[in-house]
């Protein structure tokens, strides 16, 4: 059977952490902004974590990070 192949688009996205976390950036962060609150803009400033949820299934889509 032949080897999965990493998900690039996917991978351009999400790295690794040190404790094998996976981190991400935020969406909704391109326009509009008038729309949002300052508090909104600040916090979407921040990286995130890929969620416990959907941990399993993404790291198959970049098992060879």
């Amino acid at each position: 059977m032949p080897k999965q192949k990493t998900h690039r688009g996917l991978a351009k996205r999400v790295k690794k952490t040190a404790s094998g976390k996976l981190k991400r950036d935020h969406a909704f962060t391109s326009h509009r902004f008038h729309g949002k609150t300052k508090k909104q803009r600040r916090q979407l400033r921040k990286s995130g974590l890929v969620s416990a949820s959907d941990m399993k299934r993404i790291k198959q889509m970049i098992d060879a990070l």
